[in-house]
């Protein structure tokens, strides 16, 4: 294969930077982009013209040198004709050679891109196929799974122990793909060679093992459902399995638990909270979307990571987040964090997926949630409540969740705590919790199996509470304030208005006056309600995540 190295000028425009409706302090903090980035975050034309439909993964994990050797198979189907394929691997790792129909072909590389020039003709509808040969030694993780890369460690026996992680940096720095979140094979097959003492667990159902004559085994596993990039993962160690069926909605469902040999009987324990997440979850959610996948929760040494029908476990056999109440109220310790919340975006990131990284609040506002709902179904609509109003602390407001797009950039982390509180007070707005049941359970419906975007989200929510939810939205995703609710009593009159807002804010919103609860439809100008008694104590739900601002006369 012959690499040729574009010289400065780009091939591509650099991006724009597309300005959120935030504050201008958060305008701001934007960082500068580079042309990696747009090569990275964009749907270059490089991608747009063809329809990624399988992989085949085929690579050996070498602990002893912390080397991954292999192919990938890429099968896609041509939407319209152009001779020119990006794919993405990011470096130390190397692409040694492309090849379609048996010829190699010429790449040209331009950073973690490599642009295959493609000689067969490629006609609109036809299927084709490359195969990427690549291999040395990936980036390794200096702080899984914030870091992307691998994390090469060894048990308590001394036995290795491997696991990926590579969110928001990318599957590529591990194995050469189409390194976009909008487009997703529609099945897999991940075949993983290790030393034949250790087992590899990665996505879906294994198919087979190979005893191989080089003192390794193969492991295949076959993921039968669309998949994103980041969620593949390799896990390799000394791992033993249990498992246990569950009667779901769809059926039996079968879950598969891989531990560590010393840890089987604290895993045994531990993991009871599974059937009680399915429980939980397949009633606000609708049926665990991956049930020909199987669900599996594989031990790792890190914290844990949502990847599909193969979430990774790595929290010390404890309920809460590494034994911490996150919340501060004590219902953090009911559950194990790790288990509840990654097993979340089985729904939300798995099964609804972000076009745009930007977007990754769908992700993870929802699934922070989800935590909230876990103890609402299990201990009551109060505990969900004060364990959600608890996590307020951590908010941040430093710049918008929504992040800036074609760019591979995220929002604030505020989108995991603010946006939980956001839902929350959506959840108050429309004041019926079979009806906002029934929209979650439609999301995970409407959009199955399917890449989205924040509109998409925001225009199916609107829809379904039968509000306008434009205003909310602007409010919570593009802004840093949190809604004043400013008022007065003066002359047996209530006066109220919304304030630290985006232009046009009316939310209405739940007050108790002397105890007995009113709703409000404030807007950023001043209304009035009369026949209000001097003396009146008012109240602001505290479900909703907003403020009060007080002027007594």
């Amino acid at each position: 294969m012959k690499l040729i190295s574009f010289p400065n000028k780009s091939i591509l425009p650099v991006a724009l930077a597309l300005v959120s409706l935030g504050t201008v302090a958060a305008q701001a903090q934007a960082p500068a982009f580079t042309q990696q980035d747009t090569l990275r975050g964009s749907i270059t034309k490089e991608r747009a013209w063809w329809d990624l439909t399988y992989y085949h993964l085929d690579i050996q994990v070498n602990p002893a040198d912390s080397s991954i050797h292999g192919v990938n198979t890429i099968q896609y189907k041509v939407l319209e004709p152009y001779q020119v394929m990006q794919i993405d691997l990011q470096p130390p790792l190397r692409i040694e050679k492309v090849v379609q129909n048996g010829k190699q072909l010429d790449v040209k590389q331009l950073g973690n891109a490599h642009f295959v020039q493609l000689t067969a003709q490629q006609t609109s509808g036809a299927e084709n196929q490359v195969e990427v040969y690549y291999g040395g030694k990936p980036q390794v993780s200096v702080r899984p799974p914030w870091s992307g890369g691998i994390t090469w460690a060894r048990d308590e026996r001394g036995n290795p122990f491997v696991a990926s992680s590579c969110q928001g940096d990318g599957a590529s720095l591990w194995w050469p793909c189409k390194d976009h979140m909008y487009d997703e094979p529609d099945s897999m097959l991940i075949s993983v060679a290790v030393p034949k003492e250790l087992t590899n667990v990665s996505n879906g159902r294994l198919r087979k093992v190979d005893e191989n004559k080089d003192g390794t085994r193969t492991f295949h596993w076959f993921v039968s459902n669309p998949i994103n990039n980041y969620g593949v993962n390799i896990n390799v160690g000394d791992y033993v399995n249990f498992s246990e069926e569950y009667q779901g909605e769809k059926g039996a469902l079968d879950c598969n638990y891989y531990v560590l040999r010393d840890n089987l009987e604290k895993a045994k324990r531990q993991f009871k909270d599974v059937p009680r997440m399915l429980q939980a979850f397949e009633h606000w959610f609708g049926p665990y979307p991956f049930y020909e996948d199987s669900y599996k929760l594989v031990e790792t040494p890190y914290l844990g990571m949502e990847h599909q029908s193969s979430v990774t476990y790595g929290n010390g056999y404890q309920n809460g987040y590494l034994g911490r109440d996150l919340s501060g109220t004590g219902w953090g310790l009911k559950f194990d964090f790790i288990i509840i919340h990654e097993s979340g975006h089985e729904w939300f990131a798995n099964n609804i997926t972000y076009k745009d990284i930007a977007d990754m609040w769908i992700h993870e506002s929802f699934t922070a949630y989800s935590e909230s709902l876990f103890l609402d179904y299990h201990y009551g609509t109060k505990a969900g409540n004060e364990y959600t109003i608890g996590k307020r602390k951590s908010i941040q407001n430093d710049r918008p969740i929504i992040g800036q797009y074609d760019v591979n950039h995220s929002g604030s982390g505020d989108m995991y705590n603010k946006g939980a509180n956001m839902l929350h007070t959506l959840r108050q707005l429309v004041n019926d919790d079979e009806k906002f049941r029934g929209i979650l359970r439609g999301l995970n419906r409407d959009f199955y199996h399917q890449t989205v975007t924040t509109k998409q989200i925001e225009d199916y929510l609107s829809k379904h509470s039968g509000k306008d939810l434009t205003r909310f939205f602007d409010q919570y995703l593009r802004d840093t304030r949190i809604p004043e609710l400013e008022y007065r009593l003066e002359k047996k009159k209530l006066a109220y208005r919304w304030t630290n807002v985006v232009d046009g804010f009316d939310m209405p919103v739940k007050v108790y006056l002397n105890g007995k609860e009113t709703w409000l439809e404030p807007t950023t100008e001043w209304k009035e309600m009369k026949k209000v008694k001097a003396g009146t104590t008012v109240k602001v739900d505290p479900n909703f995540y907003v403020t009060v601002g007080t002027q007594t006369t």
